[in-house]
């Protein structure tokens, strides 16, 4: 019953997300949390109700990512979010971010519950890969949009780590704070930093810096670039390193 009543908020925000053409930070990021909340049905029904082994679904769904991520290069020639321009281009930006949650909770399951090496050390791990990503680019030059997706791709058995952590009971190698007073303060942790980018406009500023920018670069001397379909802000890793498309 929760998989149908995320689905239908789901086709409410992203309804709203490909209609608006400015950027609103509280339908983008409640989107993204919807989004976040699917992928991890998607792959909790499969291994929970009809059994699918998470060494399954996670080379499956590597499998799928992948796949969306060579289609949307093969067509649109950059994975860079910083290129939403056109409704195509944002559908394999949505596609790939559902894909990339339900594969963050198989990798995240499979590695803390089959593996057997508990909540804190995979929190541990993940918090330490994620690192080790951003280090790399900033310090060796990593590509831009192979460190976004690859730290983005972490952060969902990151952040489902870190809820087991608090929320387990200390049997089961948590801390016993709860399910429930956990998805609380997670909840209002995400309504929080939603509302301060709704009221700061932080993001707004950045994504209309780069637009200028743009312009400044491709307009011809004494034209107009024109408006163009307002760029995801949530990737700053992704400033350099893409071809222009």
């Amino acid at each position: 019953m929760t998989t149908y009543i995320m689905s239908t908020f789901l086709i409410v925000f992203p309804i709203a997300q490909f209609t608006l053409t400015l950027y609103v930070p509280a339908v983008y990021w409640v989107t993204v949390v919807l989004l976040s909340v699917v992928g991890t049905l998607i792959t909790d029904n499969l291994t929970d109700n009809f059994g699918v082994p998470l060494v399954t679904t996670t080379i499956v769904f590597s499998v799928v990512l992948a796949m969306v991520f060579s289609v949307w290069y093969a067509v649109e020639k950059t994975l860079s979010s910083h290129s939403i321009t056109t409704i195509r281009r944002e559908v394999f930006y949505w596609l790939a971010v559902l894909f990339t949650f339900a594969l963050g909770t198989a990798a995240g399951d499979l590695i803390s519950e089959k593996l057997a090496i508990g909540y804190f050390w995979t929190t541990m791990l993940y918090a330490t890969l994620i690192a080790a990503i951003a280090l790399a680019h900033w310090m060796l030059g990593l590509n831009a949009v192979l460190a976004f997706w690859s730290a983005y791709i972490l952060t969902r058995p990151l952040g489902a780590s870190i809820g087991d952590l608090l929320g387990q009971h200390h049997a089961d190698g948590g801390m016993g704070i709860g399910k429930l007073k956990t998805s609380v303060v997670f909840l209002l942790a995400i309504a929080a930093l939603i509302g301060y980018r709704t009221w700061s406009r932080i993001d707004v500023a950045r994504s209309d810096a780069r637009q200028v920018l743009g312009a400044e670069l491709t307009a011809p001397a004494g034209g107009d670039a024109g408006p163009s379909r307002n760029e995801d802000p949530d990737d700053d890793l992704m400033l350099a390193g893409e071809p222009s498309s």
